[in-house]
């Protein structure tokens, strides 16, 4: 047995020193002794890195055709169609009627602009959502499957006040 590995590591090593011996070309390529075959480095054909970024997709095309600004998020709340016994994050706007998120997994955070929110409706997550008018920021906490008035409802003033993050945990 010891023989058979030593053979093996032998003929490993002369199958190692055959590719890097041979002569580089310009782009890093090895030719091989034999045939003079061309070797490109495995790294050159491997796809890219992906780094996530945790910007909205299709954002452009939800703020033309709904009038809401959704930034980033960690992939866990998600605009949806507002469906009735769906466990959805519901928030009530002067502006945009009625806008709906799905919440999923343990926790999750989104940052967006929805104008004019007076209230929300929440699902099985407590959230934490802060909004803002002129240079005024409020942070609202939301019990589990309450509705609580928010922004305009709950200012003194009666000044209208723009949604702009959402964080949820289970």
């Amino acid at each position: 047995m010891v023989r058979t590995l030593g053979a093996a590591l032998a003929a490993g090593a002369l199958a190692w020193l055959g590719i890097a011996g041979g002569a580089a070309d310009g782009a890093g390529a090895v030719s091989a002794h034999a045939g003079g075959a061309s070797v490109a480095p495995a790294a050159d054909d491997a796809p890219g890195y992906a780094v996530e970024d945790f910007n909205y997709p299709n954002a452009d095309k939800i703020l033309a055709e709904k009038h809401i600004t959704l930034k980033r998020g960690d992939g866990h709340i998600t605009l949806a169609d507002c469906a009735d016994g769906t466990g959805q994050l519901q928030f009530y706007s002067l502006k945009n009627n009625e806008v709906c998120f799905d919440v999923k997994g343990q926790s999750g955070w989104l940052t967006l602009e929805v104008p004019s929110v007076y209230g929300v409706g929440s699902n099985d997550y407590t959230t934490q959502v802060d909004m803002t008018t002129g240079d005024d920021q409020q942070t609202f906490d939301v019990a589990k499957n309450t509705f609580v008035p928010i922004g305009q409802s709950a200012d003194p003033q009666g000044r209208d006040f723009t949604l702009v993050e959402i964080r949820s945990t289970k």
